[in-house]
């Protein structure tokens, strides 16, 4: 058998990171305000807190244990979402400014809010 190289992980460069809010803009839960729990840039992709929920049955594990279903969050693609100024209420574009000391921050364009700190 030939020697099969690993696929080297493709981190795409996403808009939105850990501890961001965000609006879902596309799919069934459209609308919906919540915050990124997770990024997976790998499948450029967010775990956002409250949105895309679904239910799994989970069967028992040991003798005597009952099964049970849970309710658990799963990922959305990151183009789904827009980020969401909670003080104005209003979903922005992100761009990127520098401060008064020379570091580069993102920051909204429609409020001019800026993200990072």
């Amino acid at each position: 058998m030939a020697n099969r190289k690993a696929k080297p992980k493709v981190f795409h460069k996403m808009h939105v990171k850990t501890g961001d809010t965000v609006q879902v803009i596309a799919g069934k839960d459209k609308g919906k305000v919540g915050e990124v729990v997770r990024a997976l840039p790998e499948l450029s992709q967010v775990l956002v807190k409250g949105v895309n929920v679904k239910t799994k049955h989970v069967k028992p594990q040991q003798e005597g244990e009952s099964g049970r279903i849970v309710t658990k969050e799963f990922p959305i693609h990151s183009s789904n979402v827009m980020l969401y100024s909670t003080k104005q209420n209003v979903t922005s574009r992100v761009c990127y400014t520098f401060t008064a000391e020379g570091k580069k921050v993102r920051m909204l364009k429609k409020t001019g809010e800026i993200l990072d700190n």
